[in-house]
């Protein structure tokens, strides 16, 4: 009997400390913060945790190298959870970005906030209109990734908000006034949009990526929470892909959260190089145990990835992070079986 070890990750953001937070925004930090971050630094085996509970109990006024010390601090609890959890590939929770769409938006040129506004459930972001084509001009997330490399002996992945995105969270105050002026409302929209998503992905995603593969990244994750909103723009999340990882020789793969993934059919055929498509499905799934489909309906879409003649992997999403329900571990056992029975165990992943 051959044994297959499925490589197991994290997709990208986790839930960042009340010290951390409370510090960087001016909140007080209050000695429980501080208590709590004895305890994590311990339980995870952090180096020269006192040094950074002594920053802690100053409580308010932080300076910007204290902030910085408290930073690398967050990242390393980051890193060392994953790693404690016996995960292959890491990184550190994105405990040095506000919110993903703000990151990229906020690096970039071309960009004015216009407010915060509602995402999902309690979360929000800071909401920008594009105003003139968008570009970077630094390699903006070099020194997160250079720190993550360094602190970790695993795998490292690093994850970049898509283009695809920044066009569809952001107004559009220049392309729809700078671009073709006569055709239907629509197909002048659509116009708009596809300019937008190919500079940002060539002038806004591209350039930090390819700094970052020059400094030695070898995977990196597109992010792409909004790829199936608008199911007639796929074509578009494909193009931005595309665009984005162009000539860079580097290891690729999507993410893509809570959607409707049959609206990738047949697009994603279209894909150049792209090593994974991480998904989510167990927020959409059964708590019982059992391997055949019908215990397994969250996981239904997996049949036209089997059918497709797309055949990069599947990146499996096993647990729903919207609940503080703690899956067992016979429950992710069998929606890796079945997942594994419907596409072959070669193509899964963790």
């Amino acid at each position: 009997m051959n044994e297959v070890r499925f490589v197991t990750k994290e997709i990208g953001s986790l839930a960042k400390p009340g010290w951390r937070v409370k510090s960087i925004v001016g909140r007080p930090v209050e000695e429980s913060d501080v208590e709590e971050a004895r305890a994590w630094g311990n339980r995870l085996g952090v180096e020269n945790v006192e040094e950074l509970t002594q920053i802690l109990r100053k409580g308010t006024g932080f300076l910007d190298f204290e902030k910085a010390k408290i930073q690398d601090f967050a990242a390393l609890y980051g890193i060392k959870l994953l790693e404690n959890a016996g995960l292959d590939v890491v990184y550190d929770g994105e405990q040095r970005r506000s919110e993903m769409y703000d990151h990229a938006v906020r690096h970039a040129e071309g960009f004015e906030t216009r407010g915060t506004v509602r995402s999902w459930d309690n979360k929000y972001y800071t909401k920008a209109a594009v105003t003139e084509k968008p570009r970077v001009d630094t390699v903006y997330d070099l020194e997160e990734y250079e720190f993550v490399r360094s602190h970790t002996d695993r795998v490292v992945k690093v994850p970049f908000t898509g283009a695809y995105t920044i066009v569809d969270w952001s107004y559009d105050e220049y392309y729809s006034k700078d671009g073709v002026l006569l055709g239907a409302p629509a197909a002048r929209r659509a116009e708009a949009r596809q300019r937008f998503g190919v500079d940002a992905a060539r002038d806004v995603v591209r350039p930090n990526i390819q700094g970052l593969v020059e400094a030695g990244a070898e995977w990196i994750q597109i992010d792409e929470p909004a790829a199936t909103t608008r199911p007639e723009e796929v074509p578009l999340v494909v193009e931005t892909f595309n665009t984005t990882r162009e000539d860079i020789d580097v290891r690729a793969s999507m993410h893509i959260c809570f959607s409707d993934y049959r609206a990738l059919f047949p697009h994603l055929e279209d894909l150049d190089d792209c090593y994974e498509l991480q998904l989510e499905f167990s927020n959409r799934d059964p708590l019982e145990l059992g391997t055949k489909a019908e215990y397994r309906p969250g996981y239904d879409v997996l049949q036209m990835f089997r059918e497709s003649a797309w055949e990069g992997k599947i990146g499996l999403g096993v647990i729903d992070i919207h609940t503080d329900f703690i899956e067992p571990a016979e429950l992710v056992r069998d929606r890796i079986l079945h997942a594994s029975e419907v596409l072959g165990p070669e193509r899964i992943e963790v």
